[in-house]
């Protein structure tokens, strides 16, 4: 194993979540063994975020965009930085929500992990949700047309143990073995830096959710495999932000879907396939947008 101490460049991209931002730059300053760059990408946020960062974790490297261009974009205005930058010894970059909390030691035992597996293209842990379950997210199967269509008709949900309808969350997979995925959730995911530089950038088109989908998709073209690591489990307090905007969540994540679907497996699918996905789609992102809907008028009673 190589003794120069790994480098892990930390991109965590923040909008409105200050105090969760500053627990996960807490539980950063708790891991031991890995040479930290920390990076917080601030999406014009109001509530002094930039601010409080910028008076406390005076090690960090802050950027603050004028507007809120997405998850793509923020990640992206730090990797522009850190590939400029000259890099001695093995180099990583870590894709973080500012809504996790990094237990001590797991950075170090992820990269114990990807340095033994140099076929790793990307890892990432388990991750539990504030109320100890796990988050599906953090291993799935890419939407191919059979798999979108066993999500968007609800058989992933019906029968979550089986190994045909059940492998867009890989729901019938041990959640405590470590398993070869198609992808991670880009709340945590870390990835080798030349393995970055061959890949290249997110793709800004997906401005929330699907992103981490596209990016993982890209690595594994280039012939690389991602690794679910659940030996190392790391707290996600997810949709903090996105709750923020109910609706403006909900519109984003469908199209995620589309773009994706478009982008990877329409242009290789027959018309009539095509079009029963973008209707599954819709229906869906209509279903979930009137269930919020009556959901807050019941609240507001």
């Amino acid at each position: 194993m190589n003794d120069t101490p790994s480098t892990v460049y930390v991109i965590i991209p923040n909008y409105n979540t200050v105090s969760h931002l500053c627990r996960c730059l807490d539980s950063l300053r708790t891991q031991q063994g890995v040479r930290l760059e920390i990076f917080v990408v601030d999406n014009a946020s109001s509530d002094g975020s930039a601010e409080r960062v910028r008076s406390d974790y005076g090690e960090v490297h802050l950027l603050v965009s004028p507007y809120n261009g997405g998850f793509a974009y923020a990640v992206n205005m730090a990797l522009r930085q850190i590939l400029e930058l000259g890099h001695d010894g093995p180099s990583y970059v870590l894709l973080l929500n500012p809504d996790t909390e990094v237990p001590p030691q797991a950075l170090q035992r992820l990269l114990d992990f990807i340095q033994a597996h140099p076929e790793a293209g990307a890892v990432g842990p388990k991750l539990l949700l504030g109320n100890g379950q796990l988050d599906l997210a953090c291993r799935r199967s890419f939407p191919s047309a059979e798999i979108a269509f066993y999500r968007l008709s609800g058989l992933s949900l019906l029968f979550p143990q089986s190994r045909r309808f059940g492998r867009y969350n890989l729901t019938y997979l041990d959640p405590d073995e470590t398993a070869d995925v198609d992808s991670l959730c880009g709340a945590f995911m870390l990835v080798p830096l030349p393995v970055v530089e061959q890949v290249g950038l997110l793709d800004e088109s997906f401005f929330m959710y699907g992103e981490d989908l596209d990016w993982a998709y890209r690595i594994k073209q280039h012939g690389y495999k991602i690794y679910y690591f659940p030996q190392v489990e790391v707290l996600h307090w997810k949709r903090v932000a996105s709750s923020k905007r109910p609706w403006a969540s909900l519109r984003h994540f469908y199209q995620a879907m589309r773009l994706f679907y478009r982008k990877h497996y329409a242009p290789h699918s027959p018309r009539l396939v095509n079009l029963l996905i973008e209707t599954g789609i819709s229906l869906r992102q209509g279903l979930a947008l009137a269930g919020n809907f009556f959901r807050r008028r019941h609240v507001s009673r």
